[in-house]
């Protein structure tokens, strides 16, 4: 026989495991959970580094694991070459600025007063030319002197001529100054001279490598005195704030998460610690199953991929660290990535 005491410890016991099935049945299907849980790895961006011109590295200024900062020089070229290009262009500019300056000024003040001299002596040889023409012309007709001497006097009469109109024709391009299409011209190579040296002194720029984000050198794959081109990565860096979880959605999942809400990411390496972060991506396809699904047991089977970004100030969170995403469903608006921390 059961004693009375061993009856009611029963009947408590299913009255409590009964109060169990009924509160967890009743809260499950229609109570859905505030919070979204899913499960991924921690993954960063990476990128190579590399020169934009050819040359023999100089120096190398950082070493695998040194944390780097935006902007500063990791490694350099050898210069000398670059630096004589920046001197050679720099002198083409100087020269072609005084050609442009002496056009614009015009023709000076002595240059006009030569000219004028230049064409009163022209004027007075052949004032001279032709009376000595006519005395010789007359003396020809009584036969006084020979053909050869008329033809002589002819032809410096002709010579005094042509050079007075030329003189002339200087005087008039001196007072009217440079013609407007060689100044454009002038201005013209100029500029182009000027692009050429805006170009040397990128280019000297250029033989210094900075680093273009904050990050950790990951690889250093070159070494002082080798060659490399543009094509030839000399350092490999992990740009590791933000990160971004690779994580999946269950299908039916799928359409309470929009891109912009806000996320927590948590870590076994850190108890009690949360990281803000906020969903990023979400693919467009799913992964995993078959293409084809027909019954509603296979369509709960569906996954998605998605990015959720965290915030990694103190870069804690490390490449492929296990990590537990929680994605609130109730008051988390989707925001814009201004609007999120730590993002670019």
């Amino acid at each position: 026989m059961i004693s009375k005491k061993k009856r009611l410890l029963f009947l408590t016991t299913a009255l409590v495991i009964g109060a169990a099935l009924v509160y967890w049945s009743t809260r499950g299907p229609t109570g859905p959970s505030r919070t979204l849980t899913v499960y991924g790895n921690v993954d960063i961006r990476q990128v190579e580094l590399a020169f934009n011109d050819s040359g023999r590295v100089k120096s190398l200024l950082v070493q695998e694991g040194d944390r780097v900062t935006r902007g500063q020089p990791l490694a350099e070229l050898d210069s000398a070459r670059y630096r004589d290009a920046v001197d050679r262009d720099r002198a083409t500019v100087d020269a072609q600025a005084q050609v442009l300056a002496r056009l614009l000024a015009g023709t000076r003040p002595e240059e006009i007063a030569e000219a004028r001299a230049a064409v009163t002596a022209a004027r007075a040889t052949l004032e001279n030319a032709e009376i000595l023409w006519k005395r010789q012309k007359a003396l020809a007709a009584e036969h006084d002197i020979t053909r050869q001497r008329l033809d002589d006097v002819t032809a410096a009469l002709k010579t005094a001529r042509a050079d007075f109109d030329r003189r002339r024709e200087a005087l008039a391009l001196a007072l009217k100054g440079p013609r407007k299409e060689d100044i454009e011209v002038a201005r013209a190579r100029l500029q182009a001279d000027r692009a050429a040296l805006a170009l040397a002194l990128r280019k000297l720029r250029d033989t210094r490598l900075r680093a273009l984000e904050d990050g950790v050198v990951e690889d250093r794959i070159v070494e002082p005195g080798d060659m490399v081109s543009p094509g030839t990565p000399v350092f490999s860096l992990a740009l590791d704030n933000p990160v971004w979880v690779r994580a999946y959605l269950p299908e039916t999942a799928l359409g309470r998460v929009r891109l912009g809400m806000r996320a927590w990411i948590e870590s076994d390496s850190f108890p009690g610690k949360r990281f803000a972060g906020w969903v990023g991506f979400i693919s467009p396809t799913a992964e995993f199953t078959p293409k084809t699904v027909e019954t509603p047991a296979l369509r709960t089977e569906l996954v998605y991929r998605v990015r959720v970004y965290a915030c990694n100030p103190r870069h804690e969170l490390r490449l492929g660290m296990p990590v537990t995403v929680r994605i609130p469903l109730k008051n988390n608006r989707p925001r814009s990535l201004a609007e999120h921390p730590c993002g670019r």
